[in-house]
């Protein structure tokens, strides 16, 4: 019962929100994220660049469809959860893109995942994150078409101050350590 009625909270919260309109049009979009994929800085390849940005845009489409997104992120979720959707959740997202565009073997990026931890008003987000050769995630920009529902949304991590984003691997340590030390 109780599990019934966290469910039915969280879409009714969900369906108050939907994904934000994003301005241009997808190849404008593509184009932007391309410069800005290109502005990490010095020795990122032009071409690189672009087709960072281009399969970012194809490989979310696609996504889109085998995910079977139809609504905003939280109420997906609860499908995926529910067992109605295959996959769908921001790790899923993150896991997936970042794999597509490690395909590429880029020179001059780097891929990155990072996880924005739980808080008292959120719960754990993952993303992936592109960045200039041998950068940090920190330097890079975050891939994340999980809050805006299937379209490609992306920022400076310093910049996405929604999220407070680490490197997965210190989050999972994190957890693993206080999963250890539990009675």
């Amino acid at each position: 019962m109780k599990r019934r009625a966290v469910l039915t909270g969280l879409l009714a919260l969900a369906a108050c929100g939907s994904p934000p309109r994003l301005e241009g049009d997808e190849s404008q979009r593509m184009a932007d994220l391309a410069r800005d994929i290109l502005a990490l800085g010095e020795g990122v390849d032009r071409e690189e660049a672009a087709r960072a940005a281009r399969v970012t845009f194809n490989y979310t489409r696609q996504l889109v469809v085998e995910y079977g997104i139809t609504d905003p992120p939280l109420i997906h979720n609860t499908k995926v959860n529910m067992g109605l959707r295959p996959r769908g959740l921001c790790y899923h997202w993150a896991e997936d893109i970042e794999a597509r565009l490690k395909q590429e073997g880029f020179l001059t990026l780097d891929l990155h995942r990072a996880i924005a931890p739980a808080t008292a008003l959120r719960i754990e987000h993952s993303t992936a994150v592109i960045s200039r050769k041998g950068d940090s995630l920190y330097d890079g920009l975050v891939l994340d078409p999980w809050r805006t529902g299937g379209v490609v949304y992306w920022a400076p991590v310093r910049a996405d101050t929604r999220y407070a984003w680490r490197p997965r691997e210190e989050v999972l340590e994190k957890r693993r350590q206080e999963l250890a030390a539990a009675p």
